[in-house]
């Protein structure tokens, strides 16, 4: 039986357009699916638009937001290792997996969006019947991906991603380069999120899954994993 195949973009930026705040990663994005896959025996490959080094966002690795999967990776220098070297998009291009992830944090708003690798990646992927997923601010990869016929592939699908009001709890408001929720909606996407901000939800539309924020990323793991076995 043929090993399922993971891939897991991460971004390459590690501060805010003002050069004031650090950001990257949001850890607990990653360890999470990556956890779950493990777990399960997948081949996780781990990439970003440039290669190399994955800066992880400060916050991520606070005490309150410091869950204990994300600390347990954290103190494996293994898997810090990994981050420092992550392969480059143009290297798995042409790659089959059975997911494409595109996990979140601040960073992924300013790398994600334009990425021409990204969008046929993800196109291919998707067109193909494979399942493509993405959290938090990673969802913003979505936005610009259009589909062979012309229309954006979110247009009329149920998602979710952080929102705008989410971005003010964060203090963000003013630092972020554009409003992902705005944005999604303009795209025609059919946008939603949890009553209480800051709580998990996760959303599937056929083969497209997404999660709102970091208190998602458990949900997020356990339900992209469930998926992948039904579809084996």
């Amino acid at each position: 039986m043929d090993i399922t195949k993971i891939l897991i973009i991460v971004t390459n930026i590690g501060l805010y357009d003002s050069g004031k705040l650090e950001t990257g990663l949001w850890l607990s994005e990653l360890t999470h699916l990556y956890h779950e896959a493990k777990q399960k025996g997948y081949e996780v490959t781990i990439a970003s638009p440039k290669g190399g080094n994955v800066p992880i966002d400060p916050e991520s690795l606070k005490r309150f937001t410091l869950d204990k999967v994300s600390k347990k990776y954290w103190a494996d220098p293994a898997f810090k290792e990994l981050l420092a070297n992550s392969k480059s998009l143009s290297e798995v291009a042409d790659v089959k997996f059975d997911l494409v992830y595109l996990a979140g944090g601040h960073g992924t708003m300013y790398d994600f969006p334009d990425d021409s690798v990204i969008q046929t990646i993800i196109r291919n992927h998707y067109e193909s019947g494979k399942l493509v997923a993405a959290i938090c601010h990673g969802v913003g990869g979505l936005l610009n991906v259009k589909l062979s016929d012309g229309q954006y592939l979110i247009k009329n699908k149920t998602i979710t991603g952080f929102n705008w009001f989410e971005e003010s709890l964060a203090n963000r408001k003013k630092e972020v380069p554009f409003n992902l929720e705005a944005s999604l909606k303009e795209r025609g996407a059919d946008y939603t999120k949890a009553l209480i901000p800051m709580t998990s939800k996760v959303v599937t539309d056929g083969n497209l899954i997404t999660g709102q924020n970091p208190f998602s990323s458990k949900e997020m793991a356990k339900g992209v994993v469930r998926k992948l076995e039904a579809s084996i």
